[in-house]
């Protein structure tokens, strides 16, 4: 049902600067950038397993508006989740016999301002109440979707992980793994941490759901979109090249993941907690 983790959508103030900006940190230009007529502008970085779409108020309109909300009540950053299928009208049969009460399937369309390609698509949202409060889509691309470019040197070229925050990690788990069918891979509680840890894969990534323990949770509280991992095939350059373009990072160290190594990206983000890695291919 569902394929992957089409994109992630990151609500920024204003788009040149929010599309610099991450130009700036993936190390590689948008591949499709859009206005639409109800007051908002797009930009696109697909990678190899996914996309970050970056979205702002842009003019008039309804979703202008809203988006101009959003950032006031809760600042920039990440939104919304939208997992892709093949199949609209049968992942909206499945998800609506799992209680995920979907909305309609509308279609949708956009032209590139940067090559004037048309793209199309169809897609239904989740009830958020439903959703532990995370807006969450699925996807159907008809036609035009954009296909990865090579990642230039030092740039990234997939998403490794994205942390989401629960204070219910069984609500979690029903969600993301009975009702939206991704693959639960691990469940484990690691006291050192004080963390218990949900890991569920689909389309090359991994979703983590991070549950704090000793803390004092609502259990009826939403989850929310808390940061991102993105992989590159050369670390260092990947920290050069950040350190050259102005950005504050940490020194490179070990990651938790054997093979791995690491550094985070400290501030410039879209208030969106970023950490590079690379893996060992051994």
């Amino acid at each position: 049902m569902i394929t992957g983790l089409d994109h992630i959508v990151l609500v920024c103030p204003e788009i040149v600067t929010g599309t610099a900006v991450y130009s700036a940190l993936l190390g590689r230009a948008p591949d499709w950038q859009s206005v639409s007529g109800d007051g908002a502008a797009t930009a696109l970085f697909r990678v190899n397993n996914t996309a970050l779409e970056l979205m702002a108020p842009h003019g008039d309109g309804p979703v202008g508006e809203r988006l101009g909300e959003i950032i006031t009540d809760d600042g920039p950053g990440l939104k919304s989740l939208a997992f892709g299928t093949q199949d609209i009208e049968h992942a909206h049969h499945r998800l609506t016999r799992r209680g995920l009460k979907p909305h309609e399937i509308i279609p949708g369309e956009s032209r590139s301002e940067i090559s004037g390609g048309m793209r199309s698509w169809r897609r239904f949202r989740c009830a958020d109440a439903e959703t532990a409060g995370i807006k969450t889509f699925l996807i159907e691309h008809v036609s035009g979707a954009p296909e990865p470019l090579d990642a230039p040197g030092g740039a990234v070229a997939s998403l490794d992980h994205i942390v989401i925050n629960t204070p219910n990690p069984d609500r979690a788990a029903a969600l993301y793994g009975a009702r939206l069918g991704l693959d639960l891979a691990l469940d484990r509680t690691a006291p050192e941490w004080k963390t218990r840890f949900l890991f569920f894969r689909t389309g090359g990534l991994t979703l983590e759901v991070i549950n704090r323990l000793g803390e004092d949770h609502d259990a009826s509280a939403n989850d929310s979109i808390w940061g991102l991992t993105w992989e590159v095939a050369d670390l260092e350059a990947a920290h050069e090249r950040l350190l050259d373009g102005g950005f504050d990072v940490s020194e490179l160290r070990t990651g938790r993941k054997p093979g791995s190594r690491v550094f985070t990206i400290r501030n410039g983000t879209l208030n969106v907690p970023t950490l590079f890695i690379s893996h060992d291919p051994k």
